[in-house]
């Protein structure tokens, strides 16, 4: 048994939608218990689902079809960089964030704004704007309100990035950064189901090394 693997285990077994609401109350109290599996094949197949988990998390890492072309289906329509009309122009101001993401509090605290993110007719996802001239289209409702720490990772990023506090408008790749994390989120999101199929694998396995001894026959040797 690889340290690595036990650790990516544990990040699989964590990024499950499944074990999150069966260990709710630990995570909120910081003393999760996560299921180590017995077996080496399943203690591989869950370690090997962590890494995806881990590459999607990391920003420094590309991952095909994700953040690098071609962008598969369906990630490829998320959080596309749109002007309302006509073409955008980072030397215009096009690319400034301006649309009440974030501003300065006591102590030079950044504080969040309720910025400007529209949901589009019909659908369960929001357009997010820079400016009035700018947005960050179809980004799913799921992918917009997801959080780590206890915040919503884009909105954050967002607020931190708010013109008049940053004292310039985005680059073009700080704007397509906002597209990878909804891309990275939004694939996250999609490898729940897999996700809780090996949780609940794994969770097998290890009670089955549990119980194994108690239901072993007795020594004979006294």
């Amino acid at each position: 048994m690889e340290p690595a693997q036990v650790f990516f285990n544990a990040l699989a077994a964590m990024h499950a939608p499944a074990y999150a609401r069966e260990n709710s109350g630990a995570l909120r109290q910081d003393w999760p218990r996560i299921p180590l599996p017995a077996s080496a094949p399943v203690l591989q197949a869950s370690a090997a689902l962590g890494r995806q988990v881990a590459a999607l998390l990391d920003i420094e890492q590309d991952v095909p079809g994700v953040t690098v072309s071609p962008i598969g289906p369906p990630l490829r329509v998320i959080g596309v960089l749109t002007a309302v009309s006509g073409q955008l122009n980072p030397d215009d101001g096009d690319l400034d964030l301006t649309a009440g993401w974030g501003h300065g509090g006591k102590g030079g605290v950044t504080m969040p704004g309720k910025g400007k993110a529209v949901l589009r007719p019909g659908e369960s996802a929001y357009d997010v704007y820079l400016n009035p001239k700018a947005f960050w289209s179809n980004i799913p409702s799921a992918v917009w309100e997801y959080t780590l720490g206890g915040y919503q990772v884009i909105k954050k990023w967002l607020s931190y990035r708010e013109k008049a506090l940053l004292g310039r408008g985005l680059t073009n790749k700080e704007a397509r950064h906002v597209t990878d994390m909804a891309r990275r989120i939004a694939a996250l999101l999609l490898m729940g189901p897999a996700l809780d199929a090996n949780y609940e694998t794994v969770k097998c396995d290890a009670r089955q090394q549990a119980i194994a001894p108690l239901s072993a026959p007795p020594s004979a040797k006294l």
